[in-house]
């Protein structure tokens, strides 16, 4: 298998909900072929089911077993599930979730042995998938167990008009207060940092960051995280270089719109920095998992199971999910290309001219 494209897996999700529907609309776009090669880690019949049900014309699928035998000018699928799997549009069933979990598993085992460039997640159901082998929040956490190098994964959400990363993610509100550090924000700092650099190519990131508080603890009356721990966090990580200004009142800086002046914005926890995003793009935004070594993406939404199997889901963010991943690993190639020692290179030229002339 040679190509210059880049190949990048789609796992199923839950075959209850929406995925294969946002994945079929999507890919019944020829052109979703001219700059990279996808390969669907999921179930030939359940796709041939939505296919019918949806009414989805000109596109055929390119079967396969593994990710050896795809084809590069094809939208590929490897059956990765039992042919007796029975598809129950918008119930959350055990075997939707086993099915989910055995899909992701497989295209993390080819993602780790280096034969994709980049993975786009469907949505899971994060209750039906849970077993003795996934016992993780959601996709980001299970993720970070897979490939992380000692660092935190982050999660960052991604549309036209904005980045927004959160400090905790997948927690009982009742557990936020307490789990955030200065350690651990200046640790998502340093990630969000680094990825705005090497993922988005910026070579100056500036970073606004909420409190956590109403009106960012009004210096200590609402609340003393932001003068004990935000703070704090902001002035190690500008001792690092990274430009980040705050806190800032959530309600303030995304009401005002003043968040388009900055490149990132760090939220404290999951709604505060997700419920603004989503109410900007529901349909467009990007869920992108950040300081990991691989390239992970989904779509903005969940499984859907009240619209699953009608023909009302938009396939807009996924695609935007497939855009953004080939974005980031153009953006990760030319960052390599360019902090490349040309010396050393030039070394390494001049030492095999100089072998080559004693032969």
């Amino acid at each position: 298998m040679e190509t210059d494209k880049v190949i990048i897996g789609i796992t199923h999700g839950d075959i209850n909900g929406i995925g294969y529907e946002v994945i079929l609309k999507t890919m019944a776009d020829a052109r979703m072929l001219e700059t990279f090669v996808p390969v669907i880690y999921g179930s030939p019949k359940v796709a041939a089911y939505h296919r019918k049900n949806l009414d989805i014309q000109g596109l055929n699928l390119n079967i396969v077993n593994s990710i050896e035998e795809i084809n590069t000018k094809r939208v590929n699928i490897i059956n990765c599930v039992d042919d007796e799997i029975k598809v129950e549009l918008g119930i959350s069933t055990e075997e939707a979730g086993k099915a989910a979990y055995i899909a992701l598993e497989k295209a993390t085992e080819d993602l780790k042995n280096g034969f994709l460039h980049a993975l786009v997640t469907a949505p899971i159901n994060k209750k039906n998938i849970q077993s003795a082998k996934f016992n993780f929040p959601g996709h980001t956490e299970y993720l970070e167990h897979k490939f992380s190098t000692g660092s935190k994964a982050l999660m960052m959400l991604i549309n036209d008009v904005m980045r927004v990363a959160v400090v905790t993610g997948h927690i009982p509100v009742k557990d936020v207060s307490t789990a955030i550090t200065a350690e651990l924000i200046l640790e998502k700092l340093v990630v969000l940092n680094d990825s705005l650099k090497k993922d988005f190519s910026i070579v100056r990131p500036r970073i606004a960051i909420l409190g956590l508080n109403p009106h960012a603890g009004d210096d200590g009356l609402i609340g003393e995280e932001e003068q004990t721990v935000i703070i704090p966090a902001m002035k190690l990580a500008e001792k690092q270089g990274i430009i980040c200004v705050g806190p800032y009142p959530a309600d303030g800086l995304f009401g005002s719109g003043n968040f388009d002046k900055f490149d990132a914005v760090l939220a404290m926890y999951h709604d505060q920095g997700l419920i603004p995003f989503k109410t900007v793009s529901m349909d467009t935004g990007v869920n992108f998992t950040a300081g990991l070594p691989i390239i992970r993406t989904s779509p903005d939404h969940g499984t859907a199971f009240d619209i699953a199997g009608k023909n009302m889901a938009s396939e807009e963010s996924f695609r935007q999910a497939l855009y953004l991943a080939y974005d980031i690993f153009q953006s990760r190639k030319w960052n390599e290309e360019i902090s490349a020692n040309p010396l050393k290179t030039e070394q390494r030229m001049e030492r095999s001219d100089r072998g080559s002339k004693v032969e």
